[in-house]
């Protein structure tokens, strides 16, 4: 099945599994004015490698970035997935490296979503982005709710 993008949805329940602990991340962040609270957690066959959540590293960063920033060894990632509450950035307005090319530096091949970013930030294009340089991208159904609850604080501006 796929969403109004083209996006295909995942229902395996690891997937989901796996979304749930990203939301529990997510749940970490403290809440900044002009950045979304996200969680991730990076997984290769079936084992957790790393876990994060926006602004848990000093430096203004993102979920996916402290996820791999935690990895203590170098490890072949083309056969891991990286479970994001949201869609990974394409653009930083921090000037920082956007995740989308941090997940791509790093041959990560499989990227599952909680929810597509919201527009009220930045126009994001990360998941047309990671599909056109051959990324599996899915979004997880049924879990948008709980992925945007610990963003009200840019939510609510609307």
């Amino acid at each position: 099945m796929t969403d109004p993008y083209g996006t295909r949805y995942t229902y395996d329940p690891t997937d989901l599994k796996y979304m749930q602990l990203a939301i529990v991340q997510a749940q970490n962040s403290i809440p900044a004015p002009k950045a979304y609270c996200v969680g991730a957690v990076l997984v290769l066959n079936d084992t957790i490698l790393s876990v994060g959540y926006s602004r848990e590293i000093p430096g203004n960063t993102h979920a996916e970035e402290c996820a791999l920033a935690k990895l203590t060894t170098d490890i072949d990632l083309q056969h891991a997935t990286m479970y994001t509450t949201m869609e990974p950035c394409s653009v930083r307005l921090s000037g920082n490296v956007p995740c989308v090319t941090r997940i791509l530096d790093s041959k990560i091949k499989r990227v599952v979503v909680g929810v597509r970013e919201p527009p009220n930030l930045v126009s994001c294009e990360g998941i047309k982005l990671l599909e056109r340089e051959g990324v599996e991208v899915l979004i997880v159904p049924n879990v948008q709710e709980d992925c945007l609850r610990p963003n009200q604080h840019i939510l609510k501006q609307q």
